[in-house]
Formats: structure tokens, sequence, C-alpha cells
């Protein structure tokens, strides 16, 4: 009988262990000269699982290529097949780097065999690829993470059809053999509830992925595009990876192993968890389309390299003692596996095809033959409607832990005989506020609470599979209805009641049931809840976090038409209403965030999506009094009840509001004029200096935004609101340096110089025979971050400008009302009185409203311009509006609170410079704030990109911030006015967190 030809490539099974060849850099060194014909080269150890690495450097410490010595198992053959392979990708995505193989002049690879302690092995030169890993536990966002599932399916698509005899080869990284390699190796998991664990979800998974196993592609996979082995940009300032290396676990596999190996490396990063790696499953579909097949077998593989990473470090360690590579990541394996088996399988699985857009259309339970509750109506079932938009969510009764006690005895009082919640509608009265995590919000059933005893019964036959105090679960006998949908089967009804109240005689697992029988007997004031799941759902919550409920819902249904009630409208849960936007919004009217939560409610400082998650705002300066409030929304709904119509009537409001308006200002401002937005302000605010003074030309200091209208933008040059805002300036339009005493041209004491050279320019022009007409700069730098001007600027600026016939126009959009805390305007702190003050924001509290104040002799100069009329400023609403707004800021001592929690907040984020390297500087004052994120503090290079990161983290942590100034640089911080100082210790703990999370401590 002939003997069977030996093996040329790698089979794990037959190998006892795969340590790695112990190779000391003086060793690495001389095979790069004697073999590889590297001379005078510095050898680096760098860490691998089985083969041994060396970074070489010549004498000037410059990087001349990676020496490589592969593992004595792996064959020449195996080798050759893995630089081909990098070969192919690289020229298929030059956008890709790939630590292919270096080559001789005459094209020959820089490979050899070499001696180790463990036999002859291949070592050969590779390209070094500069920039770094991802690995680490810093956190890795959304964009990074689909980046890296862009290149795994980069990667898939170049390799489909690449075939090499090197690829034959039995890797323990093959998901093909997970199941064996998790037998072989879990002895060497020594904690028996982590074994334990392990290889339940190996069995589990393993089942899962056979059910799809011969509808899985197979072909050439990289099998190891990890956080490890992909490299950053070295151009990016956050983890984008670009680069590829590690060839070493090239085979031929399943191809959708691809993906489930990155996915599988996100798992252990800070503040990741399973539906953190979602961007990535959607990113490699768009390049390479997932079949129905891989969408289900993903997440099992998941699991299964979770499973294998875990028992094979424990193994390496055992054998290979000394390295250190292998020993260190033992935690950030079972860290994978525990966020790996965190999710149900069937739960993560439907996401996945949510996700590439194969989700499983909603399918109704069967028509009961019975109502559930037999003694109750209907009609006589009060059903409670805790959502965000729900009426009863008003004035914060989504705070009182009782909201839903209080709703249901209010309904019961009231006649009705049963209150029932809402399946699938995010519960707002169960979405905990200041929180870095979502809550579980989303009903997977139903709560009904009974005002009077009744009988459960049986909705129709079925089959008893519990019977316990407290709980019933039987299933729907299969019906034609049921039969004719064999894709669901049929569903379990669970009813779960007082725990001290048995089932009715009768009821036991395994018995028969039918419509009519009693299943529990309950008196009144029990509470029941009901839920229908699929046979082959996992224990269902009743309630569960939004990010997972597209996965838990669909092993659901509907229970309400079990007590007669309409179903909840799928619709409102499916919708993509960010599409409808952008197909009929203008982009340029452009949202905060990539993929932002839909914001239908605001209370004080918080803002409330419809997934039932709470928000800190940190953005909303257009709300100082908090949104939702409760003396606005009464004295608008109270005046739209009687009149509104334009300001050419005669009514009491507007004359009382201005009044209260020009009280407000020193002397001699006190003619006010109404308009509807800060843009309508600046730009009226500018044509009255321009027509009382005579003079067209306007000075405006640089970097600063004062609105959309012709005149307003004409005098905004902020390069992120417009690029090209200094080259496309108007000529009557004249800059001078913005007087940032932080990053601008003179800091610190020298910002002094900025108002000469102010001073300088307006002198300039009178002396061009060109005066300006007006002087215009907002009095607190709010588009730098809430950086105070220089003391004593506006005062030499004014004096300037005045001298040669122009007036000072002060632009209190943002600054003013309070919000700075020690001063209501901002040209207090600076000690000026300006000719025209321009204020808006604040003024209504989100209402749209705006106002120009100035002296009786300019308003009247206007005249020779024509006539002024807005349509809405100073309607009869309006000016309620803006009454009540100065009543409540005035009543809740709002301006005091400024100083008081923005104070407190200041010292804060001061405190964080000590503990994170990005943070540059605090600016601002009261609640008028900004944090600036620069790269070095010496340098001030901005921070651009890490700030875009945090806000996106910040988010997921519960906090909508915002980036400003030219560079983006800035944190802007301008909160309701309301905030009080647990929230603001909240916002500062987060972006502690988040900072750290971000890899920024030190």
């Amino acid at each position: 009988m002939p003997h069977p030809e030996p093996r040329t490539t790698v089979d794990f099974f037959a190998e006892d262990a795969l340590p790695v060849p112990r190779t000391t850099p003086a060793e690495a060194e001389a095979m790069a000269r004697k073999d590889l014909g590297v001379d005078g080269a510095r050898a680096e150890p760098l860490g691998s699982q089985q083969d041994a690495n060396f970074l070489l450097r010549d004498g000037n410490a410059t990087v001349l290529a990676v020496l490589k010595i592969a593992n004595p198992a792996f064959g020449l053959l195996e080798i050759e097949a893995q630089d081909t392979a990098a070969d192919l990708i690289a020229d298929a995505h030059p956008d890709l780097r790939i630590a292919t193989v270096l080559r001789h002049p005459d094209g020959t690879p820089r490979r050899t065999t070499v001696d180790t302690d463990s036999g002859p092995a291949v070592a050969r030169l590779l390209r070094h690829l500069p920039g770094g890993t991802l690995s680490g536990p810093r956190h890795l966002s959304p964009r990074t993470v689909a980046a890296m599932g862009t290149i795994a399916a980069q990667v898939s698509t170049a390799l489909r059809e690449f075939g090499h005899p090197g690829l034959d080869r039995v890797l323990q990284w093959d998901p093909r053999y997970a199941d064996r390699v998790v037998a072989t190796l879990a002895g060497h998991l020594d904690e028996p509830e982590r074994r334990a664990a392990v290889e339940g979800a190996t069995a589990e998974a393993w089942s899962r992925v056979q059910e799809v196993a011969d509808a899985l592609p197979r072909q050439a996979v990289h099998l190891d595009l990890t956080d490890d082995n992909l490299i950053r940009r070295p151009d990016s300032h956050v983890p984008i990876p670009d680069g590829i290396i590690d060839f070493g676990d090239l085979t031929t596999s399943w191809a959708i192993g691809e993906l489930a190996v990155t996915l599988s490396s996100v798992l252990h990063h800070d503040g990741v968890e399973p539906h953190h790696v979602l961007p990535a499953v959607r990113a490699f579909h768009a390049v390479r389309p997932l079949s129905a097949a891989e969408a289900d077998a993903l997440w099992p593989l998941v699991v299964l390299r979770a499973a294998g990473l875990v028992v094979s470090g424990r193994q390496q360690a055992a054998v290979d003692a000394d390295n250190a590579y292998a020993t260190a990541a033992l935690d950030r394996e079972w860290r994978i596996f525990e966020q790996a088996v965190r999710v149900p399988l069937p739960v993560m699985t439907r996401l996945v095809r949510n996700a590439v857009g194969l989700a499983d259309t909603p399918v109704a339970a069967a028509a009961p033959t019975l109502p559930l509750l037999r003694d109750i109506a209907a009609d006589r079932v009060a059903v409670l409607d805790l959502s965000t938009d729900s009426d009863a969510m008003d004035a914060g009764a989504w705070l009182a832990a009782d909201a839903e006690e209080t709703m249901s005895s209010a309904a019961l009082a009231s006649g009705a005989h049963a209150t029932a919640t809402r399946y699938a509608r995010a519960r707002l009265d169960l979405a905990p506020a200041l929180s870095t995590r979502s809550g579980a919000t989303v009903p997977t059933g139903i709560d009904v609470r009974l005002g009077r005893a009744t009988v459960l019964q049986a909705p129709g036959a079925g089959q008893v599979l519990t019977a316990e105090p407290g709980r019933v679960e039987l299933t729907e006998a299969i019906t034609e209805e049921v039969a004719q949908q064999p894709a669901r089967g049929p569903f379990v009804l669970t009813v779960s009641f007082p725990v001290t109240v048995p089932p009715a005689a009768g009821i036991a697992a395994g018995r028969a049931v039918r419509a009519g029988d009693d299943l529990v007997r309950l008196p009144a004031g029990s509470r029941v809840h009901v839920a229908l799941r699929t046979p082959d759902s996992p224990a269902l919550p009743p309630l569960v976090r939004p990010e997972y409920a597209e996965g838990w819902l669909p092993l659901t249904a509907d229970p309400a038409p079990l007590l007669g009630l309409a179903p909840t409208d799928p619709a409102r849960r499916t919708a993509d209403l960010l599409e409808r936007r952008d197909a009929v919004f203008a982009t340029v009217q452009e949202h905060y965030y990539a993929e932002p939560p839909r914001i239908e409610r605001g209370w004080r400082h918080h803002l409330l999506s419809t997934d039932g998650r709470s928000y800190l705002d940190i953005v909303n300066n257009v709300t100082p009094l908090g949104h939702a409030h409760p003396r606005v929304e009464q004295a608008v709904t109270r005046q739209l009840r009687r009149l509104n119509t334009n300001s050419r009537f005669h009514y009491a409001a507007v004359v009382e509001f201005t009044e209260r308006l020009a009280a407000l200002l020193p002397e001699p401002l006190d003619t006010v004029f109404l308009v509807n937005s800060g843009s309508e302000a600046v730009d009226l605010g500018l044509r009255l200096a321009v027509g009382a003074s005579g003079r067209p030309d306007v000075v405006a200091v640089r970097e600063a935004y004062h609105g959309w209208t012709y005149a307003s933008d004409a005098v905004s040059t902020s390069l992120q609101d417009n690029p090209n805002a200094l080259a496309t300036r108007p000529g009557w339009v004249h800059t001078v340096d913005s007087p940032n005493p932080y990053r601008g041209r003179h800091r610190g004491v020298d910002a002094a110089r900025y108002a000469a050279e102010a001073v300088a320019v307006i002198d300039g022009l009178a002396a061009a025979g060109q005066p300006a007409g007006a002087f215009v700069s907002e009095t607190f730098y709010g588009n730098a971050g809430g950086v105070a001007l220089p003391d004593g600027y506006l005062d030499q600026v004014y004096a300037a400008v005045r001298r040669h016939g122009g007036l000072a126009v002060a632009d209190e959009v943002q600054a003013g009302y309070g919000r700075l805390g020690h001063w209501f305007w901002g040209f207090e702190q600076q000690r000026v009185v300006p000719d025209i003050v321009c204020v808006a924001k604040a003024m209504g509290n989100g209402h749209p409203l705006g106002a120009v104040i100035t002296t009786r002799e300019i308003a009247d100069r206007y005249r020779e311009q024509g006539y002024f009329f807005s349509s809405t400023g100073g309607s009869p609403v309006s000016s309620v509006v803006g009454l009540t707004v100065l009543d409540a800021l005035r009543d809740e001592d709002l301006q005091g609170n400024a100083v008081r929690v923005g104070g407190h907040l200041k010292e804060r984020l001061r405190a964080l410079a000590d503990r994170h390297r990005v943070v540059g500087a605090v600016h601002g004052s009261g609640l008028y704030l900004g944090l600036e994120l620069v790269r070095d503090r010496a340098t001030l290079e901005p921070a651009t990109e890490e700030t875009a990161e945090l806000c996106d983290l910040m988010l997921d942590l519960g906090v909508v911030v915002q980036p400003t100034g030219d560079h983006l640089n800035i944190l802007k911080i301008k909160p309701p006015l309301c905030i009080d100082t647990v929230a603001a210790d909240f916002f500062a703990d987060t972006l502690d967190l988040a900072l750290t999370q971000l890899g920024h401590a030190g």
C-alpha cells in the first residue's frame, strides 16, 4: 500500500504547539546581513503570536524594513502564497498600503531559509508601513470602524479569484475548524465557569453556522485583518486605517470569515459594545455585498473567533511562557469573548440583517379566537402612550419614577376597566436622565393593569409550556393560518402576573388548552405582562435598549390584538426620516452628526429622542430658559387664542416689551426695532449705521460670524461658515485682525496691540477718503469659542470710528441676555456703550425674535432710506414671548445661575487640562464657554479631527456638543441657562471619560 504524500503546508492539529522561533536581536541582525544583504542594521523585536518579527533600522534610525522569520511549521509554499496575495491586493487597490515582500534588483523576493532553535524557517524582508496599528484599548469611532469594514471588503474582492497551492492549510484560525480548535484547546482554560461558557457558546454558534455552511462562498482570505494588523494613516490624527500587514493566516475559507475576524478585534476597545461594529458591516456590504446566508453566519463566526482566541491564547501562553505578546493579550481576548456573547446570537444576527437591508418582515400573530381578558371589553381598555411624542410627557413628566402609575390610576379613575402600554414604542418615562448609557426603553410586550377582577383565558387552542406561580406560557396550535406562514412557526404567548397567584386549575406544562380555558384568575389592581415570541427566541426581556431593538423585535409580535386593541404601526419604527429630509431639504441646511438621533422633545437642559434616550444639551443658546418652558408655552397659547397680527396694529404687548427692552440698555439707547432673527438684526444695524453716518464703508473683525443676509454675510469672515469669506467680501467691507489673545498673532499681554492696529486701519481708511460708517463686532468673541476681547479693545476702536463720523455696532446676538453671568450685555465687560445693539437668539427662547436698539436720532435717520417693516417682528405673539422671557430670566435668576454654575463648570473644565494633554484652554464667562483642543500647547496646532471624533463619542455617551471656531477645534459650551450643577458635573465627568477612551490622557 503506497504511503500518502507528506503535507507541504501546515496542519495545526498535527502540531503539538507553534511557539515563536527564539531569535535574539543579534541573531536577527546577522541574518539580515548574511542572508538578506542588509548591512549595519539594528534589529528591534516586534511582538507576534507565532512568528518572530524585527524592525530593521540603519545608523540614522531610519527604518529599512521588517524582518519576518516565519514559524518553522510554515513552509516556503505557504510563504510564496502570502507574498503573491500581498502583491495582488496592492495592485488591485493602490489606495491601500500593503506590507509586500521587498525584492532584489532582479525582481526576486528578498527571502531565504534560516536555522532556528525550532528548525529551518523562512525569513524575508517586508515593506515597513509607518503610522502604527489600531491596537490598544483606545475607543474606535464609527468612522474608524467603517474604514476597517471597507478594507476587509477590498481585500475580499481582490482575493476572490486567487488560487495557490500554499492556501491548502489547516489553521487554528480558520473558522471551518473552530469547533475542533476549541475542543482541542479548552483544557488550557482552568477556570470551570469560563471553560463552560466558551464551550457552550461554541456549540451554539457552530450549530448556527452549520445551518447555512453549504451556502457560504469560499475563497482565499487574509483572515487576520484585525486592529493589530491594520495600519493607520500617518497623516491622520485620529486612527483611520489604510495599511495591511501580516499575511501569515492566509488560507482558503469561508469568505465571510474575513469580516468576522475584523469585527471581533473591535470588541475589546474602550466603550465599544456589539452594536458599535455595525458601521463595519454596512461598509463591507457596500463594497462586497453579503448574501442572506453570510448575514446569518456572521455573528456566530464572531463568537467562534472569540472562543478560539481565548483557548488559543491560553495554550500559547502555556507552551511559550516567554512570549510577552501572547501573555499580554489574555485579558483582551477574554473581553472580546464577553462582548461577543453579550447579546444573544439571534438578536445580533437580526441586527446584521437589518444593517445590510435584509431585515425580517414583521409577522403578526394569528388572530385570537377569544380575547385574553374575559370580562373586559376592548373599548374599556385605556392605552397609555408613554412615548416621546405623548402629551402626557409634557412638563417633565417623563422624569417622574411613577409616570406610568400616575397615568394608569387616572385612566382607571375615569372609568377604564384596564390600562395597557404599547408594544415596540420606546417609553420616555424609562429614559434615565444624565446617563452615559442608554436605558432599556423599548417594550417587547405590553403591560396591563387591571381595574377590576378578571380571568385571563386562552385566546386560542394551544399547548402549555410553563405553568407556575406568576407565569404561564403556551404555544399556538398549528392552525391553517399558522401553517400558511411556515417561516415563523407558532408564537409563544407568555403571561406574567404576581408570583403570589397560581395558575388556574388544570393548567400544567404539557397540557393542551382550548380557546376560552381559564389560565389565571386575577384580582383588581393586578399587573400583567403579555408577550409573544418566536419559539426559537432566547429569553425575552420585557424591555430592551434601543440600539438592540431591531434585533429583538423581529423575534416578537404585538400582543395588542389579544386585548382587542389595534397593533402598533411598524412604520413608526422603520421609516427613514433622514432620507426623506435629504430628499426635499436643501443640503446646505446641514444637520448635526452623520447619523443624528431623532429629537422630538426637549425639557430644560435635556433633549429627548424617539428612541427614549435623554441627551444633555450643551449647545442650545437659543433657549436660555430651557426647552419647553411652561410660562412661554402658556403665554404663546393664550395670545394665539386672542390675536396674532403685524406690528402696524395697535396693541399693548409690543409697547410693554419694547419699553422693557429699552430699559435694559444704558443711555442714550432708547429706541427699538423688532425683527425675527440675529441675521436680520445685524443687517438692519448696519443699514442704520451707514444711513445715519452717510458713509458706506464698514470695518469688521476677521473670523467672526454675523448672519446669512446680504449685509450680515458681507461682514462675516468665519472660514467655517464660508471658506472663501475673505476673498469674496464686497469692496465696502474692510477687516481687522482677530483680537484673539490665545491663538492670534498677539498673545497674552501682547494682545493689547490689536486695538492699536485696528485703529490704524480705521485712520488709514479716513486718510484715503473712505472713512468707515460703522465698525461691527461681537462684544465677546463667540465664533472663537467665547474668547474675551482684550481689555480696552472696544473703547479704543469705538473712539476711532466715531472720530471719523462712523458708528459702533455691537453684535450681542450670542453674548447678550445674561449668558455671560457677570454682565447682561457683552459690551459691559468692555466698559463701553455702542451706538447700535443687535440682539436675538435668547430673546424668544426658541421663538423667532430679534431686535436692534439704538438712539432716537439714529433711528429717525432711517426714514431717509424709506420705511421699515417686519411682518412678524413685534407681532403680539412675539412681543408676549419677549416679555415672558424677560420675566423668567428675572424671576428664576438665570443670570445669577450663569455665574454660579458657569463658574463651577469652568473650574471643572480647567482641571481637565491636568489630565488630558489635548486640552489647550478654557475660554469664556458664565455659560458662554469654549474648550479649545490642541495637539501641542506650545504651537497651538488645532486638534480639528480629534474634536470631531470627541463630539461623536460624546453623543454616544449622552451629550450633545459641537465644535466651533475657524479650525473647528473648540467645543462650544452654551447650554440653556437653567442648567444645574448636577448636569454640569455630568458634562465634565463625561468629557473626562471620553477623552480618556480616546487616548488623550497624560
